[in-house]
């Protein structure tokens, strides 16, 4: 295995939000088993790809990496390889781990002014951003450079696309209430951690009212943030966007 081919595998992860630790030899003397420079990746379900020398080493390398991933703290390992404490090929190797955390995921369903402004911004904000627009012109890499991932469908369909959990988030903004409410309705039938809706007060009691018709339940109805984002008297589309994913960054720190 080559650096390329570890740097590859971590750009992958990297755009796909998985979590995973690289292990790094920053120090070696004597007979290490490997030498300063060579580098292990640890992925979030434990494979590993690469090796900084096997045996005692990188048993307890991959259960510190483990570790570092869940304390979300890079930490280094020191290594003495001497029969009296349990290694035979003498001299000594310092290991250094950094972990990678899971990015959140944030979908926007709505590639508009403010979509775009709102994907741009939480990309520089850490979040892994899926754009989701049924208008070609529109869901073009182009106009959403902080996309990750762009899709080109109807609101309806794009849900067997996605993968919502606990700590997703999903801000509404397409071009009309229709569309606005779909994104809605999908977005209930998830576990997705964050609805939020752009729009009005007066949307909010339009939206409300359909869904008390349509049978939601007052605490499926409460799932939904609307109007989203933080008020901070925000008017145009970049002002928007900073008011959204304030509001995101703050209830993803306090998770």
């Amino acid at each position: 295995m080559t650096d390329l081919e570890l740097y590859e595998e971590m750009a992958r992860l990297a755009r796909l939000g998985e979590p995973f630790a690289l292990a790094t030899v920053v120090a070696s003397s004597g007979s290490s088993p490997r030498k300063a420079g060579a580098k292990m990746l640890i992925r979030g379900d434990g494979s590993a790809l690469g090796t900084v020398g096997g045996g005692h080493v990188e048993q307890d390398t991959l259960a510190a990496a483990r570790a570092s991933l869940a304390e979300g703290a890079p930490r280094t390992l020191e290594f003495v390889l001497t029969e009296e404490h349990g290694y035979a090929c003498g001299g000594s190797m310092s290991v250094f781990i950094e972990p990678q955390g899971r990015r959140p995921l944030l979908v926007m369903f709505g590639a508009g002014h403010v979509g775009r402004a709102v994907t741009a911004l939480a990309h520089g904000c850490g979040f892994r951003v899926i754009v989701v627009d049924e208008r070609p012109e529109y869901a073009v890499p182009a106009l959403l450079p902080g996309a990750d991932e762009i899709v080109c469908v109807p609101v309806g369909a794009a849900f067997a696309r996605l993968t919502l959990d606990r700590e997703s988030f999903a801000v509404i903004a397409t071009p009309g209430h229709v569309h606005d409410f779909d994104a809605v309705r999908g977005c209930l039938a998830t576990e997705v951690g964050f609805i939020g809706l752009l729009g009005s007060r007066r949307k909010r009691e339009a939206l409300m009212k359909t869904l008390t018709e349509e049978g939601y339940e007052a605490g499926r109805q409460a799932r939904v943030v609307t109007p989203v984002g933080l008020d901070i008297g925000a008017q145009t589309p970049e002002e928007i966007a900073v008011s959204i994913v304030g509001q995101l960054v703050k209830l993803r720190r306090q998770a």
